[in-house]
């Protein structure tokens, strides 16, 4: 198979043509990337002409995924790079998102800690509380929802929106939603970044009380914009107990005050593990490291979530376990941890994060 670089795939986009005879202007071409028979191409367009172009968009992301060597390929929207505003006329955090209530971010220092499985089950437990809650993967990279929440499909379109996926009582969205499962996004940090504000304007968001972001690993772009462009009423941050895992979360949560975000409290994850057989109890990372360190940084400790297969299976078969089973340990456990969150809600207001000024 032949192999695919940008050179070609920006010939390509020059030759095309719509079935009207139309071509596509250079300067419309905001970035393209390759790799391993992977495209990805972001076409800059004015949020009222989308609906409009979608027609144009099928049709040259169908073209170049005929292209020899190409095993997939992914055209999006992105809004045209604005002119740079004087500093008094800077956008306020706070526009995005204004019609939810709280804005809650879930992270953790580094990846493997279950983060995601504690996010989903996080919102869960929350909408079985009675609250409106909707849940944004701003892990653009690893999305892991639609396979977590067992959904499937593109989701449909109201207008030039996206609406949200409805399942277990949550609206969500997630870029997994928009591509294929097996697909690699291997996009550059503004694309990236472009991505993540289309989750966030260019879907249908109804008014909610609370949003769940759960985000990538680590204290990197993502992070720092949504600290800055969000209202974010607090954090949450997830680790398991051994020590390695505690010194990226004390990252986590140094940030998050750098940026002037309320820390909401920690989550211990894989806190122990009983044998279903004999019932022994085996602390595989240790134990109660979590809430040692959350009372040392002087943050609430919301929770001890154990390490049981029934969270696994169910996250692998979409059926959080907050919905299918709440009644079981883990499902009493996630449970907590939201009614933790929720208390904390109560008694925190949103955040702004600091004004970045260059003299």
């Amino acid at each position: 198979m032949a192999a695919i670089d940008e050179t070609a795939v920006r010939a390509r986009i020059g030759a095309f043509r719509t079935a009207e005879g139309a071509g596509i202007p250079a300067g419309m071409v905001d970035s393209v990337a390759t790799r391993d028979g992977l495209v990805q191409v972001a076409l800059m367009v004015a949020k009222a002409d989308a609906a409009r172009q979608e027609p144009m968009r099928r049709a040259l992301e169908a073209d170049l995924a005929a292209m020899p060597g190409v095993r997939n390929a992914t055209v999006m929207f992105t809004a045209p790079r604005a002119t740079p505003q004087p500093q008094a006329q800077a956008q306020e955090p706070g526009t995005l998102l204004g019609q939810v209530g709280s804005i809650v971010a879930v992270a953790s220092g580094k990846g493997g800690v279950g983060k995601s499985t504690v996010a989903v089950n996080l919102a869960v437990a929350l909408a079985r509380q009675g609250k409106r809650v909707g849940l944004l993967d701003a892990d653009i990279y690893g999305p892991s929802l639609p396979r977590m929440l067992g959904t499937k499909g593109k989701p449909e379109m109201a207008g030039n929106k996206l609406v949200p996926i409805e399942a277990w009582g949550l609206k969500a969205i997630s870029i997994g939603h928009v591509v294929e499962e097996e697909t690699a996004m291997v996009w550059r940090g503004p694309m990236v970044l472009n991505a993540l504000t289309q989750l966030m304007t260019q879907v249908a968001w109804p008014e909610l009380d609370v949003m769940v972001l759960d985000l990538p690993p680590g204290t990197g772009d993502v992070q720092l914009t949504l600290a800055q462009r969000l209202k974010l009423a607090g954090a949450v941050i997830v680790s398991t107990p051994q020590d390695i895992s505690l010194l990226d979360a004390r990252r986590g949560i140094s940030m998050f005050r750098q940026v002037r975000v309320p820390i909401l409290g920690v989550v211990e994850n894989m806190s122990f593990f009983c044998c279903p057989n004999c019932g022994t109890r085996t602390d595989i990372f240790g134990h109660g490291g979590a809430e040692a360190e959350a009372q040392r940084l002087g943050v609430p400790f919301l929770g001890a979530v154990p390490l049981l297969a029934p969270i696994r299976e169910t996250s692998d078969a979409g059926t959080p376990i907050a919905a299918s089973a709440p009644e079981s340990e883990a499902g009493r456990a996630f449970a907590a941890v939201a009614t933790a969150v929720a208390a904390g809600l109560d008694g925190a207001g949103p955040a702004r994060g600091p004004r970045i000024v260059i003299e």
